[in-house]
């Protein structure tokens, strides 16, 4: 009993003061099988916050990106704010960044468990924001980033003039889209010009937490060779199963802002963990890149060593400033 009301403050505070729902507006929930008990609560609060609420239910998606059917993605446009737990992303299909340039607000919360929804909308959302901004301002005007780590991540990733994006998971503005529970900055690193070695050792979206690291091997942009256990055969398959070169394109580069973010397995919220860095392949298309392909990978780095142009702004893990 307990757990179920944490669970429904939790979703009142995400909806209320992350999304900022209001009582003349509406909402809309899109969810799947696997995440239904949360979605059911966010409809169940969201009933009482605004004048109407949807509930719908779509067959999970196989691979993050990868598009909701057409009839939601049309709803999705009709509504004031979009609130979706869904077990893969839709963070980056073409319906949520419709429904984002009509002016709609929407959270996307792929792969959120009951413990990470409690967890971090219980963080205090002003420390994520200055950190986030603070982050944010640092990147700008650099040309470079290169990442280090003591397993032999070695990679350089040109970023100049790129937009660079602030995700607090606070989406109060009109057309405002991010994921919540957020504290990220991210970016899309210039396509064909990411060199150099990555060794993932957090996890991987659609794996979980890695037992052995996948070291990947990275030239003009594109992931050209994978080595590991049988988690680095899973990632390769994982990768080829969109059917696209481009889903092994380097798309995002991203530093996770959140102190109260832990290591779970759960991608939405291992991106975001304070010390941690993430490498994505696929699309980036709502993050200013040109690379439009229905996938999106993330995969954490621990513990990182990290430049801005030459400047060491993180030392395994801790940021130094």
């Amino acid at each position: 009993m307990a757990g179920s009301v944490r669970l429904r403050n939790a979703a009142t505070i995400a909806l209320k003061d992350y999304l900022g729902l209001a009582e003349e507006e509406s909402l809309m929930v899109v969810c799947d099988e696997e995440l239904r008990e949360i979605g059911i609560i966010l409809y169940e609060c969201g009933k009482k916050l605004c004048s109407e609420a949807i509930y719908v239910e779509m067959k999970q998606r196989e691979f993050n990106g990868q598009e909701p059917p057409e009839p939601i993605a049309h709803m999705m446009q009709q509504v004031d704010a979009v609130i979706c737990p869904t077990s893969k992303s839709i963070t980056h299909t073409k319906a949520r960044r419709d429904a984002s340039k009509l002016g709609v607000r929407v959270a996307t919360m792929p792969g959120i468990t009951v413990s990470t929804m409690v967890r971090c909308m219980n963080a205090d959302h002003e420390q994520i924001v200055e950190l986030t901004d603070k982050v944010a301002e640092r990147l700008k005007k650099v040309k470079h980033i290169r990442v280090e780590s003591a397993l032999g991540t070695n990679v350089t990733m040109p970023i100049s003039k790129r937009k660079i994006l602030s995700s607090t998971g606070v989406l109060r503005n009109i057309g405002e889209s991010g994921n919540l529970p957020s504290g990220e900055v991210y970016l899309a690193p210039w396509e064909e010009q990411t060199n150099g070695i990555v060794v993932f050792d957090g996890s991987i979206a659609g794996i979980g937490l890695l037992r052995n690291p996948i070291k990947v091997h990275i030239k003009n942009g594109y992931l050209d060779k994978i080595e590991g256990k049988s988690e680095a055969k899973d990632f390769e398959e994982l990768l080829g199963r969109v059917g696209s070169k481009d889903a092994k394109a380097v798309a995002e580069f991203g530093i996770g802002t959140n102190y109260k973010a832990k290591l779970t397995g759960d991608i939405l919220e291992d991106e975001k963990v304070l010390g941690t860095v993430h490498l994505a392949f696929g699309n980036n298309i709502s993050m200013g890149g040109t690379i439009s392909v229905q996938s999106h990978i993330d995969g954490l780095i621990k513990d990182p060593t990290v430049y801005f142009d030459d400047e060491m702004v993180m030392k395994a893990g801790k940021l130094l400033f």
